[in-house]
């Protein structure tokens, strides 16, 4: 069994790496996004970047800095199955993932003005935000040094694997293939 994370700056790519790994190589995926969603659900917060850092950040105050991706991977190994977790955001989280026998963490990052066009495109509830709003959250979330917050600068630079998403989304696949045929999956 294989367990996948995946880091990235926001927008360049983290789904569609896993909608890959999903539809062509039958992954199982387990999403931080929505384990932090039906959290932020039940104490009637509303859905947006905020509360999903809020949460997050006290989950891991309250427990450690791995519990959001520590119960996911108590899903997968039930599974058994190859699996991808989507988003680490904090090196507690790849510390915890590196005790697995067979974890690879990828990275993606693409140019700002080139994310911030695609969270419009995917209109989820925490996207309707104006680039100035984009880039403060971006930074926020980039290199906290308290280790039950987000560091994604951190965690690129702790990936096995980094894809560059300036392309077109055959030209990402490419690149997806390309890592695959190394880990021979």
């Amino acid at each position: 069994m294989v367990i996948i994370g995946i880091t990235g700056t926001i927008g360049a790519g983290k789904g569609t790496i896993v909608e890959y790994l999903t539809s062509k190589k039958n992954f199982k995926h387990y999403s931080v996004r929505s384990f932090l969603l039906r959290e932020i659900q039940h104490r009637q917060l509303p859905p947006n970047r905020d509360s999903m850092v809020i949460v997050a950040n006290h989950l891991r105050q309250t427990h450690s800095p791995s519990y959001i991706v520590d119960q996911l991977i108590k899903e997968a190994l039930l599974n058994n199955q190859h699996s991808v977790i989507e988003s680490i955001r904090t090196e507690g989280e790849i510390i915890s993932l590196r005790k697995h026998y067979c974890f690879y963490l990828f990275a993606i990052d693409a140019l700002p003005e080139l994310r911030y066009q695609r969270i419009l495109k995917r209109n989820s509830e925490t996207d309707h935000i104006d680039f100035h709003t984009f880039i403060e959250n971006e930074t926020r979330e980039f290199s906290s040094t308290n280790p039950y917050k987000q560091n994604l600068k951190k965690c690129i630079e702790l990936a096995d694997f980094t894809f560059l998403n300036n392309g077109s989304i055959e030209e990402l696949y490419q690149q997806i293939e390309n890592v695959l045929t190394k880990l021979s999956l």
